[in-house]
């Protein structure tokens, strides 16, 4: 049976997705899904660095303000979300581009991952987020330390949902989550694939994050933040939890200074861009490509629109 093509394009935030995916999307006759764990919220836009319906340039996006921020979005919810846009992007015979920075979603349907093997355990759950509610997240995520060191290293301690998955999976079965996760990455894809990850030298790319947050600062975040609060959006909320919200929750609420708040945001999205780059670089069938060594963004451009043409086989 012919493998269906398939664009990937990520790499870590601030590198410049969202230009070439739209190029791209406009050479190839193709549609952009959002392969994002935050940008699915709607009314949080600033935060998010989400795309603006003027930068769509008539390309339709999905998984794009789909969602309240009271609605849990997690890996298995974008898998199938994702699959069933992919399915409406091929009858109309167009190809979908999957876009963003959350790797472990674009691995969930790359490879097809498997997460109907467990069930929710709601009551080791609620032991599990008490536990990090009273003695810190840090003190959880050194429980995964000791059972799973390999998860450990690529969960942030921050993350306290994965993080708890991963004690709940190895409780219920006695494996590790890493081993599963390794096991179901050795499948081969269902789809005729191109897996682009962008990338910058780390001092243009760490500037770009903190002009980044300067600019989120500028737009309003302050103002975005508080009026989620007040429509009822809580910090304990999946949706809260993600960069630039949690930290000026800190801020509004009297745990730290708006001004550290914004330094912190920086901090914190740096280290998360070089968490990324940790993950993309154990990503198989993947296509680096150094922004550097282009003359400038048309000629990336045309470098992935004549890859794409070639490894996919696409006339246009």
């Amino acid at each position: 049976m012919q493998r269906q093509p398939l664009i990937i394009l990520t790499g870590p935030t601030a590198v410049g997705k969202t230009a070439l995916s739209i190029g791209l999307a406009k050479a190839l006759n193709g549609e952009i899904i959002s392969a994002d764990s935050m940008q699915v919220y709607r009314h949080m836009d600033i935060g998010t660095a989400k795309i603006k319906p003027e930068q769509m340039q008539g390309i339709r996006h999905y998984l794009i303000d789909e969602l309240e921020p009271s609605i849990e979005f997690n890996v298995a919810t974008f898998q199938s979300k994702c699959r069933q846009y992919m399915k409406e992007i091929y009858s109309r015979s167009k190809i979908p581009i999957l876009v963003g920075g959350t790797g472990f979603y674009i691995q969930s349907v790359l490879y097809s991952v498997d997460f109907s093997q467990t069930e929710t355990d709601n009551l080791y759950r609620k032991e599990l987020a008490d536990f990090a509610k009273h003695k810190g997240n840090e003190a959880l995520h050194a429980r995964l330390m000791e059972i799973d060191k390999k998860s450990a290293d690529a969960i942030h301690p921050n993350n306290v949902k994965r993080v708890i998955r991963a004690l709940e999976y190895y409780k219920q079965t006695g494996h590790k989550i890493s081993e599963h996760n390794e096991e179901q990455h050795k499948k081969e894809s269902d789809y005729q694939f191109r897996y682009y990850v962008l990338s910058l030298p780390r001092e243009i790319l760490y500037e770009r994050i903190n002009r980044r947050v300067d600019l989120m600062k500028e737009e309003g975040l302050t103002k975005e933040v508080k009026s989620l609060l007040e429509m009822g959006c809580t910090r304990d909320m999946v949706s809260m939890q993600g960069l630039g919200y949690k930290e000026i929750i800190d801020a509004l609420e009297g745990r730290d200074t708006l001004d550290h708040a914004y330094e912190r945001i920086k901090q914190e999205t740096r280290h998360f861009a070089k968490r990324q780059f940790t993950w993309f670089r154990r990503e198989r069938d993947v296509t680096w490509l150094e922004k550097e060594k282009f003359a400038d963004e048309e000629a990336l451009l045309r470098y992935c629109i004549n890859d794409c043409k070639e490894y996919l086989k696409i006339e246009k």
